[in-house]
């Protein structure tokens, strides 16, 4: 009964190792929006509730109608020349005018008129026309310049050529005009297209692609709500702040490390769960494969949930991975493992913790009315009350989220197929009973129906070892159902475990026929042998008729390696070689697991039951604390896992089963006789 160490074989971590490698791979890189939706189509879905503030996006209409109305609105950048000015002075004080040298004061204060306001090229005012200002850059410093007080080229050569008219002769100033002035007006103000450009494009990005905030907990669509323009805006601004504020944006390589850690988490912790809640799972192989797979599956359909349409989640019948497990295994190995297999539902769904909750809870409430309505159309009422625990808890969220009602007949109607589901798919368990040999609920219950065609030749062939075997078939019930193991399979074991003395059955006492003694003319040893065969003959039997493998374990073990101490004590007393008494030993193995050993106890418990000529409460407790305790002494119980409280347990429910099945009766009395008159 001392605890296992852990397992050493490569075949318990190899599926450990495939399955840490696949759930790396189901773990999703990023958050999937939970919800498809069209401007015009009524919205499907429930009350959706804004889990987090975000920004209103604009359309992309008007995003595009204010980038180019901020672009169109861009005040062109001159950078100004100083030593324009200042070579054009120059120019005309050195030009020679001959007998016109006159007019050469008027056209000095003309140009420094004119490059006082500034020149541009007629070009660049055609450019620039339609704009009020321009943005003037001299010393690092910009000015805002009216456009109608800049000079053109143009317009400054008519102004010298309108000052020399005033002076001189028109065809005079023509000629001067034409000889002396041509090249004299030069543009200092240039056009500067990189700060132009630089300021448009600072300008256009500045132009905000919100407008305003939305808070947390406000609706943003109800059930049935037609999708309009706004609507539509409205989803597309949470849909984009959603996988920011869910995302993961960084480097894939730290995503991946993310994930394989999680993965690595979520295998850890199922090893360990079946380690310390069943340890004989590892020796039990394929129970073993099987409880990988079912956590597998249900991992695997979180993701692709997840990746399709998160409202899929509640038509994916979860709960039957309970179920599942249920079929095989007891509830504490079943609690943990489907609370476990539920985790990375928690991870990847949109709405994780509440489905999480959802699921969890009708899992559990579904384990335990199963048991009560397991059979044919009852099932249907599991679905039902599965359904019920499932909406009342979600309505529950729902009145958290601040949302009155149910508000979503599409997520209804989703838990009421997927509990449908969960009848429609039970049945699959018989193919996982034959993809890994084993032996579901149901079956153990059809093969503990004593009509079957094993215990009815047993019933007959040796009807007092049948009776044996229900009654400890009902002791084996109290004691599992006291200490958390399996009772349907102890119940089939119980019933089981005997059948080898179908083929010998007055060889024992219970089935002996008055004034016959089978072992007299016998020897110890051959009657010891005659016993102990029928372990072998009821194996051969059991073979014969199909019986599972995990019912043949438990012909194996009720003994275990014990003796027959009657016939050893016997022969000893005789005067026997106590070196020579292997013969009266049972050559079967130890038992290993906690019914193993419940029903060895029972069996045992029973039988000498039987032998007691006082029925009280202190000889019951004798006989069991006896029994009991000489099979720890004899090693028994060294490779099971049972512990000592729980033997403690068992102890107690035999002895309090015992008083009320051997209790003393009332005795009647008789009735006087009355003398005939």
């Amino acid at each position: 009964m001392e605890k296992s160490k852990l397992p050493r074989r490569f075949r318990v971590y190899l599926p450990l190792i495939i399955l840490y490698v696949i759930m790396v791979f189901v773990l999703p890189r990023s958050p999937k929006f939970a919800y498809d939706y069209k401007k015009g189509s009524p919205w499907m879905y429930e009350t959706l509730v804004a889990q987090f503030d975000f920004p209103l996006l604009k359309t992309d209409a008007q995003y595009q109608s204010e980038r180019e109305k901020a672009g169109s609105g861009i005040i062109p950048v001159f950078r100004y020349a100083p030593e324009v000015a200042a070579k054009a002075e120059d120019r005309l004080t050195v030009a020679d005018l001959g007998k016109y040298s006159g007019v050469k004061p008027a056209l000095v204060a003309a140009l420094e008129t004119v490059y006082s306001k500034g020149v541009i090229t007629d070009a660049s005012y055609l450019d620039v026309q339609l704009n009020e200002t321009i943005y003037v850059q001299k010393d690092r410093r910009a000015a805002k310049v009216p456009v109608s007080e800049i000079y053109t080229v143009s317009a400054a050569n008519d102004l010298l050529l309108s000052v020399m008219c005033d002076t001189l002769a028109p065809e005079v100033a023509d000629s001067l005009s034409a000889n002396v002035l041509a090249d004299l007006i030069v543009p200092d103000l240039n056009f500067d297209q990189q700060m132009t450009e630089l300021i448009h494009d600072q300008s256009v990005s500045n132009v905000s692609r919100t407008q305003g905030v939305v808070k947390a907990g406000q609706v943003l669509v109800s059930n049935g709500e037609l999708v309009t323009a706004e609507i539509e805006q409205l989803l597309d601004s949470y849909k984009e702040e959603y996988g920011n504020s869910v995302g993961y944006n960084g480097a894939p390589a730290i995503q991946w490390l993310g994930n394989a850690l999680i993965a690595l988490l979520l295998v850890v912790i199922l090893f360990f769960a079946i380690y310390f809640c069943n340890y004989h799972i590892f020796d039990q192989y394929n129970k073993y494969l099987y409880v990988l797979l079912l956590f597998t599956l249900s991992a695997v359909a979180s993701s692709v949930v997840a990746m399709t349409d998160p409202s899929y989640f509640y038509l994916v019948p979860f709960t039957l991975i309970a179920l599942y497990l249920l079929a095989f295994f007891t509830k504490r190995l079943v609690f943990i493992v489907y609370f476990i297999s539920l985790l990375p539902m928690l991870i990847v769904a949109p709405e994780g913790v509440e489905l999480f909750v959802i699921y969890l809870t009708a899992g559990v409430i579904g384990i335990y009315v199963f048991d009560y309505f397991n059979k044919g159309w009852l099932q249907f009422v599991t679905a039902f009350i599965v359904f019920v625990v499932m909406v009342v808890v979600w309505t529950a969220f729902r009145f958290v989220d601040g949302v009155e009602g149910i508000g979503s007949y599409r997520v209804v109607w989703n838990m009421a197929l997927g509990a449908l589901m969960s009848v429609a798919g039970y049945p699959l368990i018989y193919l996982f009973e034959k993809m890994f040999m084993l032996v579901s609920t149901s079956k153990l219950v059809e093969l503990s129906d004593t009509s079957n065609t094993l215990l009815r030749l047993l019933a007959d062939k040796a009807p007092g070892t049948f009776q044996h075997s229900l009654q400890v078939m009902n002791l084996a019930d109290a004691v599992a159902r006291a200490v958390d193991a399996n009772v349907p399979l102890v119940r089939a074991a119980a019933l089981y475990h005997d059948i080898g003395k179908i083929s010998n059955p007055q060889c024992f006492t219970e089935n002996e026929t008055p004034g016959i003694k089978y072992h007299e003319g016998l020897s110890p040893k051959e009657s010891a042998q005659e016993i102990i065969r029928h372990v072998s003959d009821g194996l051969a039997l059991a073979d014969k008729h199909n019986i599972p493998d995990v019912l043949k374990e438990f012909i194996q073990s009720h003994h275990g390696t014990t003796c027959t101490a009657y016939f050893l004590n016997q022969y000893l007393n005789a005067g026997g070689d106590p070196d020579d008494v292997s013969e009266f030993y049972y050559k079967g193995v130890n038992p290993v697991t906690k019914e193993q050993v419940i029903l060895m106890f029972c069996d045992a418990v029973e039988a000498a039951s039987r032998s007691l000529k006082d029925y009280s409460a202190e000889s019951i407790s004798n006989l069991v604390e006896r029994i009991i305790n000489g099979k720890a002494d004899e090693g028994q119980l060294s490779d099971s896992d049972i512990s000592l409280r729980e033997v403690t347990k068992i102890k107690e429910v035999l002895k309090s089963y015992l008083q009320q099945m051997y209790h003393s009766r009332v005795s009647y009395p008789k009735r006087a006789s009355r003398a005939v008159k």
